[in-house]
């Protein structure tokens, strides 16, 4: 539940904002990191599955975030590249990230602050075990 608010709070921000959603601002920092990369990698980076990506790049350039090229390493495939008008957005962007972490760290001291990111890391790399 506590992932979901934080979700649609956030996309809430970002669309009202900047007039794309937040998972297509997501991806334009992915696509940041990784200039030029394909779209499976986008998809591992951002664990959407194939689908999902595909109509993600759609939409994105249709609005003229990202340029679609030809990947170097491999003609077959495509390469995926941010715009000029998706590297303004993640500009506008960056202000706004900031607040939504300003708010969502209120409250919190730096001790607590550590504490939780040292579980939500634990979180992300635990793999459960079947009990045998």
């Amino acid at each position: 539940m506590a992932r979901q608010n934080l979700f649609r709070s956030a996309d809430a921000v970002l669309s009202g904002e900047l007039g794309f959603s937040g998972t297509q601002v997501v991806a334009l920092f992915a696509l940041k990191s990784e200039e030029g990369c394909q779209l499976k990698d986008l998809g591992r980076a951002l664990q959407l599955k194939n689908s999902a990506v595909t109509g993600l790049v759609a939409r994105m350039e249709e609005n003229g975030l990202i340029i679609r090229g030809q990947c170097a390493l491999d003609a077959r495939a495509g390469a995926l590249h941010l715009s000029p008008k998706g590297a303004d957005v993640l500009r506008a962007a960056l202000p706004l990230l900031d607040s939504l972490n300003t708010q969502l760290q209120a409250g919190f001291s730096e001790a607590e602050l550590a504490v939780v990111a040292r579980f939500l890391l634990h979180a992300s790399r635990l793999r459960f075990q079947q009990d045998i």
